[in-house]
């Protein structure tokens, strides 16, 4: 798959801000500061259309990301951030809920998770939730080359471990700097989009 003309389509909060539903999307959801928008930017080839920030919790809207008018990758609000009220994550949670559990051209849901640290308690819990809903159950593992080599093979069974995982194609490292599996992860895309 080659991505010549990605744009931002649309910032949304509610169902009646986003886009029709005439392209297929893949959502990604994740713990906040895990580096979807970094994984974005590096699929498409762009250095900051997928804003990145240093601050954990900025994305607070569902973002629509239009792929040369064949898909959307649709970045979803980071869950998981301490520093947000209570009450506005459950907002956030809303958000998420509704879109996925209403959206009719969602193909699939990756799971982005760091590669450091493996899944967190709050990750465990929306894999069960997307698999529960019928989807295929990828994780990205995010910031693979943060891992020395000597440890990624251990970190790489402690996720497939943690998540109960036994397809090995399900569990794809991800590294933004250096475009490991990149292609990988394309190929993928274009697999969920032709079928």
């Amino acid at each position: 798959m080659k991505i010549n003309n990605p744009t931002l389509e649309k910032i949304a909060v509610k169902k009646d801000q986003y886009p029709a539903e005439n392209l297929k999307e893949i959502a990604l959801a994740g713990r906040s500061n895990v580096g979807k928008s970094s994984f974005i930017n590096t699929l498409i080839n762009r250095k900051n259309l997928a804003r990145t920030s240093s601050q954990p919790g900025k994305t607070r809207t569902i973002n629509f990301y239009n792929i040369d008018d064949k898909f959307r990758l649709v970045d979803l609000p980071g869950y998981g951030y301490a520093k947000v009220s209570k009450s506005e994550r459950e907002k956030w949670a809303g958000y998420i809920n509704s879109y996925l559990s209403e959206r009719k051209n969602l193909v699939d849901v990756f799971l982005v998770i760091d590669f450091r640290h493996g899944p967190t308690e709050l990750d465990l819990i929306m894999y069960d939730y997307i698999i529960q809903n019928g989807f295929s159950g990828t994780v990205i593992a995010s910031k693979f080359d943060k891992v020395k080599k000597s440890q990624q093979a251990k970190n790489l069974k402690m996720i497939y471990d943690k998540f109960g995982i036994t397809d090995k194609s399900l569990i794809i490292p991800f590294s933004s700097e250096t475009k490991y599996n990149k292609d990988l992860v394309l190929k993928k895309l274009d697999q969920l989009i032709e079928e």
